[in-house]
């Protein structure tokens, strides 16, 4: 079944059938058809340039479900006079593929190019995505693939050095619409639905054009003596499950979201993304540690306290359990969201870090090492070290970097919340330094 849907079909084109789905009916028979998705189709587009040249690269379809991978790359194979043949990488194996590139192979000799359109292409192994290299070099086979995980992590370098990634977005409430007045053209009738109904069965949808048209078959069957509100939709219909993968990239692009919104200083959508999670299923756990992470990274001295509010938060959920113990989570959210933001001690111990690697194993300078043997003071060890409390001010001044290493400046304070206190001690140590030095 194809993902996305556009006209319907022109008449006298096949007879009519009743039964056949609605998804099946209203199947695009050209690419200016389909719904959506004007940002690679589009006369100036990746794919409007490819056609408009007469030359069409291996591609990778990478977004959601229903939003027309399939679709797109059927209607390619037509324009361009390529043989379609759709496999799907959970059912095909290795045996398949090969008969799949034999087939291939005698339909060039013949002078007929091969689409291959490769569902799911993200399931197949290194081994499997090796296999499509030599076909897709020598030509025997212009490779289509579709993945709704991102295709940097899942498939192979080769394999994408040799093909254009195009996104495919979710459809929007206005390309839903379009579809629905398709639908109902096809129908023949309206749906039984007032228009606030309308855009909730938009809504429940999810940019998703064939679970909409599930669910308009689904409509357009009932009997009813007048159109139905929201809440009487909402009662006969099952809102579609919000997409959310755990170990996918819709996991991580949540988590982002919330990490971003948290370090924007934005309380309302730190809650969303975190009630996001929470409705598609996230780990409350993996939730605590996360927020007890960005208190390090994105607040960190500029209020100490965001750490110890993430501790108590992710203690608390630990007692209490779901549903309770996340509104303890919630606050943290919050708590972190309206905090002072500092990444300064971040970049510091990176800096640090980086230092560190290039410094090798140079030892302490002598005059901070202790001495508890002999031949350790015989070695000069703490030779010349000045006791802090003994200094004025109670500081030294003393160099603690390895003899040789140029005294950097890794931890830059800002001017931010408790860290202005901090820049203001830091800054004064720095001029004591000077003096003392001097």
């Amino acid at each position: 079944m194809a993902d996305l849907f556009g006209s319907p079909a022109p008449a006298g084109r096949d007879a009519p059938q009743p039964n056949r789905p609605l998804a099946d009916r209203l199947r695009p028979q050209s690419l200016a058809d389909v719904i959506g998705q004007q940002q690679v189709l589009g006369p100036e587009a990746p794919l409007g340039v490819m056609l408009a040249s007469g030359s069409l690269s291996s591609l990778i379809f990478w977004g959601p479900p229903g939003v027309g991978k399939t679709t797109i790359a059927r209607l390619l194979a037509q324009e361009t006079d390529l043989h379609f043949v759709q496999i799907s990488a959970i059912f095909t194996g290795v045996p398949e593929l090969r008969k799949v590139f034999e087939a291939a192979k005698i339909r060039r000799q013949n002078g007929q190019g091969t689409l291959l359109f490769v569902d799911e292409i993200h399931r197949f192994n290194k081994a499997q995505q090796d296999g499509f290299l030599p076909h897709m070099e020598d030509g025997t086979i212009l490779l289509v693939g579709a993945t709704t995980e991102n295709p940097s992590f899942e498939l192979n370098a080769a394999v994408l050095s040799r093909s254009q990634v195009l996104v495919l977005e979710r459809l929007s409430l206005a390309d839903l619409e379009r579809l629905t007045q398709r639908a109902e053209k096809e129908l023949g009738r309206a749906l039984p639905l007032s228009g606030v109904a309308r855009d909730a069965l938009h809504e429940m949808a999810d940019g998703d054009g064939r679970a909409l048209l599930n669910l308009i078959e689904q409509v357009a069957a009932w009997k009813v003596e007048a159109p139905l509100g929201r809440e009487a939709l909402s009662a006969r219909l099952m809102r579609r499950a919000a997409k959310f993968d755990k170990s996918g990239d819709e996991h991580y692009n949540l988590i982002s979201a919330l990490h971003k919104s948290i370090r924007g200083s934005d309380p309302d959508a730190a809650l969303y993304w975190l009630a996001r999670m929470l409705e598609g299923g996230e780990d409350p756990r993996f939730l605590a540690r996360r927020l007890t992470m960005m208190s390090t990274e994105d607040i960190g001295m500029a209020d100490p306290q965001a750490n110890t509010v993430c501790l108590n938060a992710w203690q608390t959920y630990e007692r209490l359990g779901s549903p309770e113990g996340e509104l303890a989570l919630a606050n943290a959210a919050v708590y972190l969201a309206l905090a002072p933001k500092s990444n300064a001690v971040y970049v510091g111990i990176k800096a640090a870090r980086r230092l560190a690697k290039t410094t090798g194993s140079a030892p302490p300078p002598k005059h901070i090492l202790n001495a508890p043997t002999k031949l350790m003071s015989e070695q000069g060890y703490g030779d010349g070290y000045a006791y802090d409390h003994d200094a004025e001010d109670g500081f030294s001044g003393q160099n603690y970097f390895p003899d040789g290493v140029k005294r950097p400046v890794l931890y830059q304070p800002v001017e931010r919340g408790f860290e202005r206190e901090l820049k203001r001690r830091t800054d004064y140590f720095a001029n004591l330094r000077l003096k003392r030095n001097t």
